[in-house]
């Protein structure tokens, strides 16, 4: 039986940057603590599942010392009394991936003859964030109020999203890696990214993250498109990173979603109302933790109330979210490939200027299930 000489450090990088246990690891390998140990060495089956296992690329393990791993985008996430730690395997692989996406559909795009879209980058931190809420709105159609035209906040949302793709912004929003139900992305490591780009921009939205919550994110990462920024974020308890583009981009995702003016005409009667969040959230058709986080920028109420809140109301929301179904898998997977996207490789695909192969690639799909999702778009083979 042949085994593989495998460094013991790099057995042991594989193991912490996975985040997996010693315990877990043992259950699988038996033999773990003696690779990591450097008393034997696997065998390259045995390697090829460690490497499964730890999501880690398999090449990695014959280097002759770690690689130091760097995230490829600017990181604007913060957490409490400390640094950031270093970024997981399956953050890393999902910003790969997405910049794939961008790269192919940015090709495709100047390939069909489309102009780079003017809004990205037409802002500045200098701009009032104000102003920049309504540049934003103008440029997505959306009129004064339009939130409040929707039945629902949850209806709002995806109106909101949809005509953001319409603008040429790829919107994906994913909790998990690819469709691996295993592989479970962290809305405490993130909650969403963006890579801007004049042609196609994207937006990525943890999808792990609460529905409330993802709205606001999706508000705040075109505020990053509209100053030409990219960068990954996490928003501790919904609370930017203190750095002046995280608090810009804030400011212009509230004006955006909650207009300071309004709320505080609204606010008199509300404060009278037994749930006063859940009152205006009625109204402005947003949920009741972003209509919390405007009236904390506002001062409308303390920091204590705020929190005392945020930590009901994300109880609440995991509850729902465990009795919830998974939904429809090709629903799913407007969120997952972004609807914009996956027309454009399917177009492609169906003329013959990208080879099946590359289509499944593209957007994780294969065989019959990616004909389906296909069909499910209104296209035909």
């Amino acid at each position: 039986m042949i085994r593989v000489s495998v460094t013991p450090d790099l057995i042991r990088w594989a193991r912490e940057r996975s985040g997996l246990t010693k315990d877990t690891l043992v259950k699988k390998f038996p033999k773990f603590l003696k690779w990591e140990s450097g008393e034997e060495n696997p065998t390259l089956h045995q390697l090829e599942d460690l490497a499964k296992k730890t999501s880690t690329p398999l090449g990695y393990f014959f280097l002759s010392e770690p690689p130091e791993e760097k995230l490829p985008i600017q990181d604007f996430r913060t957490v409490t009394g400390g640094e950031v730690k270093r970024p997981s395997p399956d953050l890393l692989e999902t910003i790969q991936t997405m910049q794939r996406r961008q790269g192919w559909m940015r090709d495709y795009l100047i390939e069909q003859g489309e102009e780079p879209l003017k809004f990205v980058g037409s802002s500045s931190l200098d701009n009032n964030p104000n102003e920049v809420a309504l540049r934003i709105r103008r440029v997505l159609k959306l009129q004064k109020g339009w939130a409040q035209e929707n039945s629902t906040w949850e209806a709002a949302f995806q109106c909101l999203r949809s005509e953001t793709e319409n603008t040429g912004i790829l919107v994906i929003i994913n909790g998990i890696v690819g469709n691996n139900t295993h592989r479970k992305l962290d809305p405490n490591e993130f909650r969403g990214f963006v890579l801007v780009d004049e042609h196609a921009p994207l937006v990525f939205i943890n999808g792990a993250d609460g529905k409330a919550a993802q709205m606001f994110t999706l508000a705040h990462e075109l505020a990053h498109i509209w100053i030409g920024r990219g960068g990954i974020f996490n928003f501790e308890q919904l609370q930017p990173a203190n750095e002046e583009v995280e608090i810009f981009c804030n400011k212009v995702a509230a004006e955006l979603l909650v207009p300071e003016q309004e709320l505080r005409r609204h606010w008199s009667k509300a404060s009278q109302h037994r749930d006063p969040f859940q009152f205006l959230a009625k109204i402005f058709k947003v949920s009741p933790l972003v209509i919390a986080r405007r009236s904390l920028d506002l001062a409308l109420l303390n920091h204590q109330k705020f929190f005392d809140f945020y930590q009901q109301y994300l109880q609440d929301e995991r509850r729902q979210k465990a009795q919830s179904s998974g939904g429809d898998f090709f629903v799913l997977q407007n969120g997952r490939v972004g609807k914009r996207f996956g027309a454009a490789v399917i177009q492609a695909t169906k003329e013959g200027r990208l080879l099946y192969r590359d289509a499944y690639r593209l957007t994780g799909l294969h065989g019959k299930t990616f004909n389906q999702y296909a069909q499910s778009l209104g296209f035909t083979f």
